[in-house]
């Protein structure tokens, strides 16, 4: 049974609580695993503005992947690798947001911007990412800068649908899936999750099967599928559940810490 060197943790519905907490059992298990020498970061579809308060309870020394681990920053936040979304993309992809009716929402590296203030998810998302948006009444200036563009939607299966057309209709051109049943995250093609704990295995120069990966959601299979053990949280889907090798209890219940428990007591330690 191959040794695990490396955590990659999902951050929403993961490694926090509903109410974006870091519990006192979470922070102590990422401490259990720096003292076992096993490496530990995350990923998420957050902008790397909304990563940066986790840096320091979580002592992180690797970088982190934003963006669905379309962007790679260090724990200082400067970027490693930025990848950006082909400007003719973004354009098709707001289309097709406002075809669905979905609130659009555009980052680029340092920015989020917004055309609806009074959007149903605007005021969670600045409690999540613990920043402010800037409103702008065209897109169209940040068209060629964007590192992630959302469609949010309380529709859960309207946004379902959106996932569907947004993925034939852009095909190779960006990535389209849903890091919550309530955002669709458009970022750019090529890159995701798997991607990022690929690079951070070769960063570290230890294979993909010595990497335990934990997630919730459909954003969370790509790196599930290059990992040698995957986790899925409790209050994930069944269709994620069902690809991942064990299922851990919900965030709710600590189910993170648990999961990284069981590694230790996998790489026999505690």
């Amino acid at each position: 049974m191959t040794q695990i060197s490396l955590v990659v943790s999902d951050v929403d519905g993961t490694l926090l609580t509903k109410d974006k907490t870091l519990t006192n059992r979470a922070r102590s298990a990422v401490q259990r695993l720096h003292k076992a020498g096993i490496g530990f970061t995350i990923t998420s579809s957050r902008p790397a503005i909304g990563m940066r308060f986790l840096i320091e309870p979580l002592a992180l020394w690797l970088p982190v992947g934003p963006f669905n681990g379309s962007s790679i920053v260090d724990p200082e936040m400067n970027p490693v690798e930025q990848h950006l979304i082909p400007a003719s993309a973004a354009e098709r992809a707001l289309q097709i947001l406002r075809e669905f009716g979905a609130d659009i929402w555009l980052f680029t590296y340092d920015k989020w911007l917004i055309d609806n203030p009074s959007g149903k998810y605007v005021a969670h998302e600045q409690h999540t990412i613990r920043s402010d948006p800037t409103i702008v009444t065209d897109f169209s200036p940040y068209l060629s800068s964007a590192c992630k563009i959302v469609g949010a939607s309380a529709d859960a299966a309207g946004l379902e649908a959106c996932e569907k057309a947004m993925q034939e209709a852009l095909g190779s051109e960006a990535t389209a899936v849903r890091s919550q049943t309530y955002y669709l995250d458009i970022t750019p093609p090529g890159f995701n999750k798997g991607t990022f704990v690929q690079a951070m295995a070769k960063r570290l120069g230890i294979a993909t099967g010595a990497v335990a990966t934990i997630g919730d959601m459909q954003n969370d299979l790509a790196m599930f599928a290059v990992s040698g053990v995957s986790i899925a949280m409790g209050n994930a889907t069944d269709s994620v559940k069902d690809q991942a090798t064990h299922v851990t209890a919900s965030n709710e219940q600590d189910g993170f810490a648990e999961a990284m428990e069981m590694i230790l007591k996998r790489n026999g330690v505690g």
